[in-house]
Formats: structure tokens, C-alpha cells, sequence
């Protein structure tokens, strides 16, 4: 019986960030898709209904379920009891379609999702900074852990947690009860090694998004100072075993740790240069090889 199981994000097919990306493909298509590559799960994509008895059933007539869905944190600016007021509807989503973890990521004060904004431009935490953001984090996963569900941190490229150095203030910072979803390509891209990283965080890791970095792709947007949108029309990210990390090493680092869960591909690219049921079909082949090979 495997540990892990395989799902993959709506984002081959749309993208949420950018709705001009795969805007006019049907839910309906997106599913069918990830149902005919192999995967047993789902991340939620903004085309996804937002109460349980919509999604579920929705979920089911494909053959899916949901992994978890991203929860957009406002604690830089919030207090943990407006946080947990907002994360209510959201919770009970996750709870109503058995989800374990909740990805949640810091948007208050992010440069993400704005494509005229370089990211240099990004927040960047003092050690201060993190140790009161951490105590509210962690809190706020406490509370989560009550009602039965993990947070999931994300750390993400162009948001507060962005480097290597970021990642280990989260880890000084938070307790045990803020769990993180890892993504190799946002670790890579934010300027760290994905095997290295996963031995530093490796124990809080709950979630695991998976995706393969084009290295010309992100140096030139790195040495351009490009808003990440931008890089990602250019074609930065991929999915596993399309791009230059070393999955191999990758998953025995993961090994180590006695991963359990799921592994989801979220490989965001323009669906009219990256043919989604192409690229899905792809994920889902070499997950399965690297996974078997690691033994999770």
C-alpha cells in the first residue's frame, strides 16, 4: 500500500492567478483531464464550487477527491481571532470533502500576483517580525489542529517566506502544530536546494506540491528582476522530470522523513504552449517512476 498518493492542481489547465490563462476551459474539462492522466486527487482552482455538497459529489463523477485547497492568510495585518472569523466557510469546505491539511499562504502584503511588480520589491521579514508572525501562526494552526485539520504553510516566491533564510526564521519561529506544504519549485526559485531544504524542514513538511524548475528560464527572470507572473508566461516552472531538478535525490531526502500523504503536481504554465492533457499525462508517468524508485 503506497504512503503517498497523486494529485494534481486545476492550474495545468487555469490559471487562477492569471485568468487569461485557460479562462475559457471548463471545470468539467480540467477534471475529465486529471481523471485520464491517473491522479486520485484534486486541489481546488477558483472554478471549483465552494460548498461541499457541490464539490464532492462534483469531485466523485471523475473519480476524485480533494487533496486541499489554498486558504489565503492575512496575518501580517489580521489578528488570529480575524483570521479564524474569515477561515470558517473555508474550513468547512476542507472538513466536509475529508481533507487533512489546509494549504494556506501570506497574501496581505505578497508582490505575487501582480505582474508589474518585481520581486525585489517582496516584504522581507526582521527576526522580530517573524517571531511575532510566527507566534500568531502558530496559534492559528493550534486552533486548526482542534477542529481536526493541519495547516499547511506555503512558502511561495514573491510572499514574506521566500528564501532559504525565510524558511529557517518559519522554523525557529513556529511550533509544531504549523506544518508546511513544500514545493520544489518555489524553494529553487527563491534561491535554495530542494534536497538540502527538505533535510532542514523535512519533519513540519504535511503537503507536497510538486514542480520542475526551467534554471534559464528562472536565471533570466532573476537577472531581469521580472514579477514573477511574468517568469511564469516565460515558461519558468514544469512538470517533474521536464526541467532541471533531480527528482531522485529529491524523493530520498522525502524518504527519510517517512513522507505520507499527498504528492500534488502544480505546475503552472499557459495552457496554450503547454497542452494541458500533454503535460498531465507526463506528471502522472514520471511521478510514478520516481516514487517506485524511492520506495513511498
Amino acid at each position: 500500500m503506497s504512503k503517498v498518493q497523486l494529485a494534481i492542481s486545476p492550474l495545468t489547465w487555469s490559471n487562477d492567478d492569471m485568468p487569461s490563462l485557460g479562462g475559457e476551459i471548463p471545470l468539467e474539462s480540467c477534471l475529465a483531464g486529471m481523471q485520464a492522466a491517473g491522479f486520485q486527487g484534486s486541489e481546488m482552482g477558483v472554478k471549483y464550487p465552494r460548498t461541499t455538497d457541490e464539490l464532492k459529489p462534483k469531485l466523485e463523477e471523475y473519480g476524485l477527491v480533494l487533496a486541499s485547497g489554498w486558504y489565503s492568510l492575512e496575518l501580517c495585518k489580521r489578528s488570529v481571532e480575524e483570521e479564524i472569523e474569515a477561515v470558517q466557510s473555508h474550513l468547512e469546505l476542507m472538513r466536509g470533502c475529508g481533507c487533512k491539511a489546509m494549504v494556506a499562504g501570506e497574501v496581505s502584503n505578497t508582490v505575487h500576483g501582480n505582474i508589474e511588480k518585481p520581486l525585489s520589491q517582496r516584504v522581507v521579514l526582521t527576526e522580530e517580525q517573524w517571531k511575532e508572525y510566527g507566534e500568531k501562526l502558530t496559534r492559528f494552526a493550534d486552533y486548526l489542529k482542534e477542529q481536526g485539520i493541519k495547516l499547511a504553510f506555503h512558502h511561495h516566491v514573491g510572499t514574506v517566506c521566500e528564501s532559504p533564510r525565510d524558511l529557517e526564521m518559519f522554523i525557529k519561529h513556529t511550533g509544531p502544530s504549523v506544518g508546511l506544504t513544500f514545493d520544489t519549485a518555489h524553494v529553487t526559485y527563491g534561491g535554495g536546494d530542494a534536497a538540502e531544504m527538505i533535510r532542514l524542514v523535512g519533519d513540519r513538511i504535511v503537503h507536497f506540491h510538486t514542480k520542475d524548475v526551467r534554471f534559464d528560464v528562472m536565471r533570466d527572470a532573476r537577472e531581469k528582476d521580472l514579477p514573477f507572473l511574468k517568469a511564469v508566461l516565460n515558461g519558468v516552472f514544469t512538470v517533474p522530470g521536464d526541467g532541471g531538478l533531480d527528482w531522485d535525490e529529491i524523493f530520498a531526502e522525502l524518504k527519510k522523513f517517512d513522507y505520507e500523504g499527498w504528492l500534488v503536481v502544480e505546475a503552472e504554465q499557459d495552457p496554450a504552449v503547454a497542452h494541458p492533457q500533454t503535460y498531465a499525462n507526463m506528471a502522472h508517468k514520471n511521478l510514478i517512476t520516481y516514487v517506485e524508485k524511492a520506495g513511498l
